[in-house]
């Protein structure tokens, strides 16, 4: 689902439009921000982009045209909008217009609870309608027998005889007593995770409550404006006056136990995870093995090691020199190998010269691999000295 915002600056026409869609992605973010910010406005806090026009399938958000919103607040709606079945959205459009919402903290609170109404938008099944009715009543969560037992035509003729709906443009609404949530309060956005990530931290002021409810949610990678904007957004200057903490982590195993993550600033934190997005699946698993060899002791050296993986070698599943003998005869590449000799080929022998040449190691956190060194000292110590990798603290450091 996207939808399209057309927006200006209301002090000074002659700007003219910049056209927007939502929800950003990650990789736009920051030239949305440049452009909004060419017609002086987007700011982190402020509501000062007036909507000239919402194109897109949740037609309900026209009510938002000549009003003035924050765009990191309609950004994250979107992205709540997005993730909503279609249910999910009659839901949200039809109680958007019962209760006449047009202020962007009350419709992202919305999200949070129009699951709990009813909004019959075709009268032709009764059976469902009694059992969408039943699961809205009971937190869209019900048991096969009680779904077996319950009588949906009946419930839905007493939700029908017994209670006054509202007819909208999104069906006939019935609240069921909904109460709007309270959970955005205008300044930090409640914790909701869009895409996948591989970090998921909280940012709380040094001396706040370890508990309060609003907390700086980010999600890594993203854009770095992004981070100092959400941190705008809560008051804090710096994250310097912030406290940091992990609340998922889904970095390869290696990585997660390499220093405390916690004492990190989230600006490596972001750079290191932007580093490791970018690997395939067996990138990752040879940084992790990387990893293990060369003891990154900081995310700054990790994000500097996944971005010179080339530097090493990975063989996977190989367990005994005489395997990795074997690999490198019949498999590397390096040989033209011959299956009628083979019981003449020494595999031992050649693995364990390669490993001593290379200054190779066996590697075994979780799965058993062999990494080694493809680049000679001399290109190693080129690239330490460069700054291009950061081999200092690895087993085979060279001065």
């Amino acid at each position: 689902m996207r939808i399209k915002a057309a927006l200006y600056n209301a002090e000074h026409l002659e700007y003219g439009l910049v056209s927007i869609p939502f929800p950003i992605p990650q990789d736009e973010y920051s030239e949305t921000v440049r452009m909004l910010e060419a017609l002086d406005i987007g700011g982190p806090r402020a509501r000062d982009c007036t909507v000239e026009e919402i194109e897109g399938s949740v037609p309900s958000l026209k009510c938002l045209e000549g009003r003035k919103i924050n765009v990191d607040e309609l950004d994250y709606l979107a992205k709540r909008l997005d993730s909503f079945t279609d249910g999910e959205l009659a839901q949200f459009q039809g109680m958007a217009v019962k209760m006449g919402l047009n202020d962007m903290t009350d419709l992202i609170n919305l999200t949070f609870c129009c699951q709990e109404a009813t909004v019959i938008t075709d009268f032709s099944d009764l059976e469902q309608i009694g059992r969408d009715h039943y699961m809205n009543l009971h937190g869209g969560c019900a048991s096969m027998e009680e779904l077996e037992q319950l009588d949906g035509v009946e419930t839905a003729l007493l939700l029908i005889s017994e209670n006054e709906g509202t007819v909208t443009p999104y069906g006939v609404v019935y609240d069921n007593g909904m109460q709007l949530s309270q959970g955005y309060q205008g300044r930090n956005f409640p914790a909701y995770l869009y895409e996948d990530s591989l970090l998921t931290v909280t940012l709380r002021p040094i001396h706040a409550d370890a508990n309060d409810s609003q907390a700086v949610w980010l999600y890594l990678p993203t854009s770095e404006l992004q981070i100092e904007r959400m941190l705008c957004r809560d008051g804090m200057e710096s994250e310097d006056f912030a406290r940091l903490e992990i609340q998922a982590n889904n970095l390869p195993a290696a990585i997660q136990t390499v220093c405390d993550l916690e004492l990190e600033s989230v600006f490596d934190l972001n750079a290191m995870c932007a580093a490791i997005s970018t690997l395939t699946q067996a990138d990752r698993l040879k940084l992790d093995a990387a990893a293990g060899f060369a003891k990154p002791e900081s995310v700054a050296e990790i994000c500097r090691l996944a971005e010179n993986l080339d530097l090493f070698d990975f063989v996977p599943n190989v367990h005994t020199p005489e395997e990795y003998g074997r690999y490198m005869i019949q498999n590397s590449g390096q040989f033209s190998y011959d299956s009628d000799l083979d019981e003449f080929y020494d595999y031992g022998k050649y693995g364990r010269r390669c490993m001593e040449q290379n200054q190779g190691m066996f590697w075994c956190p979780l799965t058993r691999v062999t990494l080694q060194v493809s680049e000679s000292p001399a290109d190693i110590a080129s690239a330490v000295s460069a700054g291009d990798f950061f081999l200092s603290h690895a087993p085979l450091a060279v001065g």
